[in-house]
């Protein structure tokens, strides 16, 4: 059990919320998650509906010995004051009307991505895979980036003898084509939307824009992923062109930040890609930074393969900020 953390601290709710589905756990002792359960985004009105029907259900009821009294959100989303807007879904709310409104003597919520970048360090062998080569320097800055509804960006930096977490939003700057054929992709996105991000192609929504510019068609980013691993040419075509735009992205992050540390690729997109992605262009277009590219060839990439990654990171971030009383400069409201 943490230091200073006494029996009716737990269990402690944790959430990591998407613009598709908010994934809920109670942490019943120091990175132990029980009772996790994964609700549609869409079935509830606003985050606050969501939890209570989360904290309601059978599991939780068993395994909420008392009740719960302390609470970390992470949301896909940025998180400056009080007042939570998502971008990609329609909640909004308070954190200081929805600490009141759960009965909560602590609610911090964060930004997905800084919660998913303080995860990083805890990692173990079986929750990440290494694509390419590289070697990690130990004590060193490490980055982060994750495709699913939208394109996330954190890192964290090492200060102290702890990790500090970056809030940011990453995913929403230029994107910068690559080729001819994203040269093409570029264009045909900014007739439509004027600025084209990262995120535009970077998300699922993007893979299936690529797929549409590629093949003439529309088809779901779900049917493309399939029909990649059934060796249909258009969806790996599409499939190939996303973790290449990823590669070139992940090495724009890198080379920012510095993060010698490694480079980790989160999200829900790419683990459903498989053995495509070790075999796509990620890793060359990675290393592909003209007089840079010896520096990011030394930068290991990892793709995370732990199922539910956020809890680890967002449930460090809560323990410290009970701890030690410390700020994230992000949304809390506490004791």
């Amino acid at each position: 059990m943490s230091v200073g953390a006494s029996l009716s601290d737990w269990p402690r709710l944790l959430a990591d919320v998407g613009g598709t589905n908010a994934r809920f756990a109670l942490e019943t002792a120091p990175r132990v998650f029980d009772a996790v359960q994964v609700l549609p985004c869409s079935d509830y009105p606003g985050l606050g509906d969501a939890i209570e029907a989360y904290l309601a259900s059978a599991p939780v009821l068993a395994a909420a010995v008392t009740p719960v009294r302390h609470a970390a959100v992470a949301i896909a989303n940025p998180v400056d004051g009080d007042e939570i807007r998502m971008t990609n879904h329609t909640w909004s709310f308070s954190i200081a009307a929805l600490r009141a409104h759960l009965d909560l003597a602590t609610l911090l919520v964060v930004n997905d991505f800084s919660a998913l970048a303080m995860a990083l360090p805890w990692l173990g062998a079986g929750q990440r895979v290494q694509v390419g080569g590289g070697e990690e320097l130990p004590g060193r800055t490490i980055g982060l980036v994750g495709a699913g509804t939208g394109l996330g960006v954190s890192g964290i930096i090492p200060a102290a003898g702890r990790w500090i977490a970056l809030a940011s939003e990453g995913g929403h700057a230029s994107f910068g084509p690559g080729d001819e054929i994203e040269d093409g992709l570029l264009q045909r996105l900014r007739r439509e939307y004027g600025h084209v991000s990262a995120e535009r192609l970077l998300s699922g929504s993007g893979l299936e824009l690529i797929y549409s510019a590629m093949a003439g068609a529309s088809l779901g980013a779900a049917a493309i992923t399939e029909r990649a691993h059934g060796s249909d040419a258009a969806a790996m075509r599409a499939v190939d062109c996303f973790c290449g735009i990823l590669g070139s992205v992940a090495a724009n992050v890198a080379l920012t930040l510095g993060a010698t540390g490694g480079m980790y690729i989160g999200g829900g997109i790419v683990p459903r890609f498989g053995a495509l992605f070790a075999q796509s262009p990620f890793r060359a277009r990675f290393e592909a930074k003209g007089r840079l590219s010896a520096y990011v060839m030394r930068i290991p990439t990892y793709l995370i393969t732990e199922k539910y990654p956020a809890f680890l990171g967002v449930s460090a971030m809560l323990s410290e900020q009970m701890e030690r009383g410390t700020d994230y400069h992000q949304g809390e409201c506490g004791r």
